[in-house]
């Protein structure tokens, strides 16, 4: 037998060890550097990605329930310009042109979202469920894998059945975790053999600040200080749920994987000298990213959440936190539910440390945080006020993941630029520069060992942006939206985008200079045949609408002055 004390060095060498594998990340290291040339990893997955309110259309065609989205966006004043998502790219009727496109750009994959009440118009599956649904992303699905591209499909692309958000009051109810639950196991059962990638909810933040806190987005309801955290605690719930249920009853069969898709802006320290404003950076993504990210790989909410969040309560005189808690049966189902994490990453914001405290009787998820965001007035700024290009900080949000949470499987399943224009533009320089930029930080977090597999483009069409309704673009492909057939054009940034993809990266200088310059000359002709786009339109409106008045009010007036002739006859 070994003596007490050795076996009391074991322990101490042990936890040493353990200690020295959970990796923290540096803050003060922020190496911007050149541009890097190479190439990316044997079998990197390329693809760009697109959801269902956004792009399909058919919002009351063949059987589809409404959703809190088209509620949302027919009421005055709630999207710019009073836009809907009603027709938008009418993508439920295209599925062979879209295809076509991403057949033509090369991709590995398509990243698309299934709509909820499209198969359960109610939202809960015992009501009914719609065959006709059902036919269409099986079509899309069979058409992808025809043409070699893989499906990654998100279940939660923020389009909750109406009926469900009127009767339970949406994601603030506990309910929705066995409803939601439901529609997926729908979804394993008849897509799963062809589908090996999964993602439960698209970035579950903006569903539960803007939807419950803010009411930005639908259902437009303003909770201040509770709302957002109730609405996250029940799809952390829900998405563990579904990530159970694929374990136990389809993993084995389907062999496929599931995760979630979860956003972060990256937070920098204004002064990486000064801990108060590296504290306040950490804060600001431990708010964002990690607030559901830490659930899930580590089983509870970010400690400074919680006291955060637990200290403003008592200020206020409430007896608990605002921030709910997890029991500690439910810690252990919910830690450990992920087989990869999707990451969407668009901007930077440099955060320090809030010099006047909120009042304490003013309570938002906003306040909770005490902390300030400033832009640098250099950031090249495309146009979105919320959108700047700061490439550096994807590399940074990607290490971070890695040092929080284990260096997980990563895809990147939204990254891209928008533009704010009302005039065409086919040579969207601005995109090619973002997208260069991006994916060789990407690159370089790949060299720093990050464990990244895929890259989505965001996004594959120009689309319903939410509440900017079709103010913002963020297409690879412009869609000319006063044309009733919504036709594609590829901007100057597709070439590009494809040429990274044939080469799998950067192979040198020269070359990629080279693709940039051919871009630009192609888009050049494109542009000068879409100049003639309003005149096109102009001309549709007086074969279908003008034409066939005149007509019409011809066939009258003979009408009348045949009747006038007849009479004075008489």
């Amino acid at each position: 037998m070994l003596p007490r004390c050795a076996i009391s060095v074991c322990h101490v060498f042990v936890l040493v060890l353990c200690l020295s594998s959970a990796e923290d990340f540096d803050w003060t290291k922020n190496d911007h550097g050149s541009f890097y040339y190479g190439t990316f990893p044997a079998g990197f997955s390329w693809g760009a990605g697109s959801s269902a309110y956004q792009t399909e259309g058919a919002w009351d065609k063949d059987g589809k329930g409404l959703s809190i989205w088209d509620v949302f966006s027919h009421k005055k004043g709630k999207i710019q310009q009073n836009d809907t998502g009603d027709s938008s790219c009418e993508g439920y009727h295209k599925i062979k042109d879209d295809v076509g496109l991403m057949k033509e750009l090369k991709l590995n994959h398509y990243r698309f979202s299934i709509s909820w009440p499209r198969l359960i118009p109610t939202g809960i599956k015992s009501d009914h469920i719609n065959e006709k649904g059902i036919q269409y992303y099986n079509e899309l699905i069979d058409h992808l894998l025809e043409n070699k591209i893989t499906p990654i499909v998100t279940l939660y692309h923020w389009d909750l059945p109406q009926f469900l958000q009127e009767r339970y009051g949406g994601w603030q109810n506990i309910s929705m975790v066995n409803h939601f639950n439901e529609f997926a196991n729908l979804c394993f059962e008849r897509f799963g053999n062809r589908i090996k990638y999964w993602m439960t909810f698209n970035n579950p933040w903006s569903v539960a600040v803007e939807g419950y806190e803010t009411g930005e987005h639908a259902p437009g309801l303003r909770l201040r200080g509770t709302g957002a955290y109730k609405a996250a605690h029940h799809i952390i719930k829900a998405h563990a749920k579904v990530w159970h249920t694929y374990d136990t009853q389809w993993r084995a069969k389907q062999k496929g994987l599931v995760g979630i898709s979860l956003s972060g802006d990256w937070g920098e320290p204004v002064d990486i000298t000064n801990q108060k404003d590296i504290e306040a950076a950490e804060r600001y993504v431990q708010f964002y990213l990690g607030w559901f990210a830490t659930p899930i790989f580590h089983g509870d909410y970010p400690q400074v959440m919680k006291d955060f969040i637990g200290r403003k309560s008592v200020q206020q005189g409430l007896g608990t936190s605002r921030l709910p808690s997890f029991s500690p049966q439910e810690k252990s189902y919910i830690k450990g539910t992920c087989d990869f994490l999707g990451v969407g990453h668009f901007t930077t914001r440099y955060i320090t440390q809030k010099n006047h405290p909120s009042a304490r009787s003013s309570s938002s998820y906003f306040t909770d945080r005490d902390l300030a965001e400033l832009v640098d007035p250099r950031w090249p700024d495309p146009g979105s006020e919320w959108l700047y290009s700061v490439p550096w900080g994807f590399r940074r949000l990607l290490n971070f993941v890695k040092s929080q949470y284990g260096n997980p499987m990563i895809y990147v399943t939204e990254n891209g630029v928008s533009e704010k224009m009302l005039c065409t533009e086919l040579c969207d320089d601005w995109r090619i520069q973002y997208f260069k930029d991006y994916t060789n930080e990407m690159l370089k977090a790949i060299k720093d060992g990050v464990n990244v597999k895929g890259y989505t483009a965001w996004s594959l069409l120009d689309k319903f942006e939410w509440d900017e309704g079709y103010s913002e673009r963020f297409g690879l492909y412009y869609v000319d939206f006063r044309n009733k057939n919504k036709p594609r054009y590829p901007k100057a940034s597709v070439q590009f985008y494809k040429r990274i993809i044939s080469s799998n990266g950067f192979p040198n200088q020269r070359e990629v200079e080279n693709w940039r310059r051919k871009a630009v000359e192609t888009c050049s002709t494109s542009n000068q045949l879409l100049a003639a786009d309003p005149l096109t339109s102009h001309m549709e409106m007086v074969t279908e609408i003008v034409v066939p008045t005149v007509c019409t009010l011809s066939i009258l007036l003979s009408a009348v002055f045949l009747m006038f002739l007849l009479r004075r006859r008489n």
